[in-house]
């Protein structure tokens, strides 16, 4: 018994004590129906998934990677980069490219030699990525063609720009003012009813539909303020879910302080420390994992949102971006992912309501693993930091 006991772990050792040899009925059934609910949930999963990709995948495979389009691609995205933040002439694509490969090997040979791994590591999956990337890229590519009233020639390139500069703009003002909300919530304000009051609020407009946000949206950023944002421009729309998501933000981010120990907010007081010191150095950097992951799952969630954007100037029809440049974009018509996808199921042609949805689909789903996989890394660096 001693050999059995000693080769398993202390706790299950003890719960087994603790219980007995009692048979408990309704525990078994019920751990048999929690995990009946979890394989119904992992089932809808694969589902959804298995039938995204069947209907998309032969669109990537038929308009995916250009290949033989790379080098051209690739000099004319470094040339056009160049052009924008060194020259306003430029340099042709083939000197551009012909830095590209003298310095990417040199600084890898002096990353080497100062036994930088982490950076060689790095710069080498930043090279494949971006050869990845640049491989989709051709004028029959799905990934970099326009919108379009063909199937053959049909891309969601806008789309996803719209998307990431809306994520972006929703980033950089849902995430200071929640963050900075919920600290003095939780740290300088009062326990008192107004305080009480105003989080209750907060958590009330959480559960607020969308299409109410789309609708203080068109009456705020589109109408009243036109001036500043344009109208129904990238800029409006970003405000708008900005505001959609900040009530999470704020929720997220007073869980997070809320869960630092007591303990060691009075271990901060005890030696002598402000209370701005105690928030900057001990409550902010233990709460700022879970701060960062409830951010960027709320960016998510403003990525899949189709209702505020459809109210403040979304484009559903079919347009160009002609020779606009980077900054003309933010003032111009726009698109994004949702709004192509709700665009294309409506159309009556098969491969517009199937095969391209299905696409459209795939790319906004793998933004979206990819925005929640840089939260997880995020979290478990800044967790092994503290």
């Amino acid at each position: 018994m001693s050999t059995v006991g000693s080769t398993l772990p202390r706790e299950i050792t003890v719960d087994r004590s603790l219980r007995g040899k009692r048979f408990d009925v309704p525990g078994l059934a019920f751990e048999v129906a929690l995990l009946a609910c979890l394989f119904a949930c992992l089932a809808f999963i694969v589902l959804l998934l298995a039938t995204v990709l069947n209907d998309g995948l032969d669109v990537f495979k038929t308009r995916g990677f250009v290949l033989s389009q790379f080098p051209h691609e690739l000099g004319r995205a470094i040339d056009e980069t160049c052009t924008f933040l060194v020259h306003p002439h430029g340099i042709p694509g083939w000197i551009a490219s012909a830095l590209v490969l003298v310095g990417v090997p040199w600084g890898l040979f002096l990353a080497v030699r100062a036994r930088r791994w982490r950076l060689v590591v790095g710069v080498i999956v930043a090279i494949v990525v971006v050869f990845v990337i640049a491989g989709f890229i051709g004028t029959s590519s799905f990934l970099s063609a326009n919108v379009s009233s063909s199937a053959d020639r049909a891309g969601v390139a806008q789309g996803i720009f719209g998307t990431l500069v809306l994520a972006f703009i929703t980033a950089l003002i849902s995430f200071p003012l929640g963050v900075a909300t919920a600290v003095f919530l939780e740290e300088y304000a009062p326990d008192n009813r107004l305080t009480r009051f105003v989080q209750l609020n907060i958590r009330n407009l959480a559960g607020v539909p969308s299409v109410v946000y789309g609708l203080l949206g068109l009456s705020i950023f589109v109408k009243l303020l036109s001036g500043a944002t344009g109208g129904r421009t990238l800029i409006a729309g970003g405000l708008t879910l900005a505001i959609l998501v900040l009530p999470i933000v704020i929720i997220t981010a007073s869980e997070a302080i809320r869960a630092v120990p007591r303990s060691l907010r009075e271990g901060g007081y005890g030696v002598g420390a402000t209370q701005w010191e105690v928030t900057k150095s001990l409550v902010l950097p233990n709460a700022f994992s879970g701060i960062l992951t409830g951010t960027i799952l709320s960016l998510s969630r403003a990525i899949g949102e189709t209702a505020p954007l459809l109210l403040v100037g979304a484009v559903l029809g079919y347009f160009t971006t002609g020779s606009a440049d980077l900054f003309q974009k933010f003032t111009t018509s726009y698109t994004a992912l949702p709004q192509i996808v709700f665009n294309w199921r409506g159309e009556a042609q098969t491969d517009f309501a199937i095969s391209l949805t299905a696409a459209a689909i795939i790319v906004l789903l793998a933004i979206t693993l990819l925005a929640n996989l840089t939260a997880v890394m995020l979290r478990n660096r800044y967790e092994q930091r503290w």
